[in-house]
């Protein structure tokens, strides 16, 4: 163990809220902000430590409704000083995780003494936008509404914003990402039967996670609470998402969607609300405030390949935060890989194992052990964050050892991050 390390000493996230759930109306920023203030206090409230906070979030119509740097904003909102550097990522659902490597570097250069990592969404909050109206508004007839929150692709231009331009431009258009992860799931041989599976799964492991105490609050989790206008506070303690209800047979009945050959809502999370922060510094300055380290980061890498390639770029994103940190893929005791849609920890699993069935037993036995993000939820800015701090919570409780997570994120981009837990 090296003074210089980088070590975790703070790691919380906020219940996850469901699509028109608890928190709909409740901004992003306040999300970020109320997660920002539970990590310091569990690290003694020192905000006048902190140097900079990284902050992962994804989608700009929702933020954009509080106009613009969505990072200061939380940071101010947070009570943070003034002083504090911030910094908005956009990596898709690899922003949080980014926010952690991001970090590293600069604590590891002497930058910064304390650095936060945050991620945070409200997926219920995307406005329907009227695209080209400032210049293009009509006295007479129909106007049309674009919802950037329909199919999730890759379009460049809307249609209706590039009908109303005045110039011919063409630009990229990559289709839905469940079409994408879908196809690639079938082309590795993963079938829908198998995805509803393990989406089966994710909620049947989160529930028995649930009530053998693995997911609780103080740990890993926070209470939010809000003054309404009307009636009691608002109190969010627990993840909306999770069905017990949940079955086989009616996960078989889904239609599939948006032209995907596998993907369903039953096996890909809901369009979530919530946020996630880990507090990070050295060793060195942990010892010297008196702070116990959580875990050690290892390695962080990112990579980016064919963008719909998405179900399977977590696989050579471990495998090179793997080389960095000189650890092998047989000595992690535990790997989480964001449940995007159940296809994706299946496809990368299968990768991981190149081709050996016992390795990939292997791997699946120790793969998001206390299900995914298929049951908690998928608020695409925070998710890199909670499955890195679900992986050291368990390995925690187990005793300690080496883990890695990995996370998917738009048009092709991956990060994983390797950890030990002393």
């Amino acid at each position: 163990m090296g003074q210089k390390d980088v070590v975790v000493v703070s790691a919380v996230r906020t219940p996850f809220s469901k699509f028109g759930g608890s928190l709909r109306d409740v901004p992003s920023i306040i999300l970020g902000a109320r997660v920002i203030e539970e990590a310091i206090r569990r690290i003694g409230g020192q905000k006048e430590l902190v140097d900079e906070v990284y902050y992962g979030t994804c989608q700009p119509l929702e933020t954009g409704l509080e106009n613009d740097v969505p990072d200061r904003q939380a940071v101010l909102e947070a009570g943070l000083p003034h002083s504090v550097l911030s910094f908005t990522i956009d990596r898709a659902c690899c922003a949080s995780l980014t926010a952690v490597r991001l970090a590293m570097w600069s604590l590891r250069t002497g930058q910064s003494r304390i650095c936060l990592a945050v991620g945070a969404e409200n997926m219920s909050r995307i406005p329907f936008v009227l695209p080209g109206l400032r210049w293009k508004g009509r006295r007479m007839g129909n106007i049309q509404l674009y919802d950037n929150a329909f199919m999730l692709g890759y379009k460049g231009w809307n249609p209706v914003s590039r009908e109303m331009a005045e110039i011919e431009l063409e630009f990229f258009g990559w289709g839905p990402v469940a079409k994408d992860a879908g196809e690639v799931a079938v082309e590795w041989g993963v079938s829908r039967e198998e995805q509803d599976e393990w989406a089966f799964q994710s909620h049947m492991k989160y529930f028995e996670a649930l009530k053998n105490g693995r997911i609780k609050i103080g740990e890993e989790l926070m209470v939010l609470t809000f003054k309404q206008k009307k009636g009691p506070p608002l109190v969010v303690d627990k993840d909306e998402g999770p069905r017990p209800d949940t079955t086989l047979e009616a996960l078989a009945k889904l239609p599939t969607i948006y032209g995907s050959p596998t993907v369903t809502a039953g096996n890909a999370p809901g369009l979530d609300a919530g946020a996630a922060a880990v507090v990070l510094t050295t060793r060195e300055n942990a010892t010297r405030m008196g702070l116990e380290p959580l875990a050690t980061i290892l390695s962080v890498e990112a990579v980016a390949v064919e963008p719909r390639l998405l179900a399977w770029v977590p696989a050579p994103a471990i495998q090179k935060a793997l080389d960095k940190a000189n650890i092998r893929l047989e000595d992690l005791k535990l790997i989480e890989i964001n449940e995007a849609f159940a296809a994706m920890p299946l496809v990368a699993s299968k990768a991981l194992a190149e081709g050996s069935e016992s390795k990939l037993r292997s791997i699946r036995e120790r793969l998001n052990v206390n299900g995914g993000a298929v049951a908690i939820g998928h608020p695409v800015g925070a998710s890199g964050a909670r499955i890195l701090m679900t992986l050291i919570y368990e390995l925690r409780r187990r005793g300690g050892g080496y883990g890695a997570c990995a996370i998917c994120g738009g048009l092709g981009q991956g990060e994983a991050a390797v950890v030990r837990v002393d």
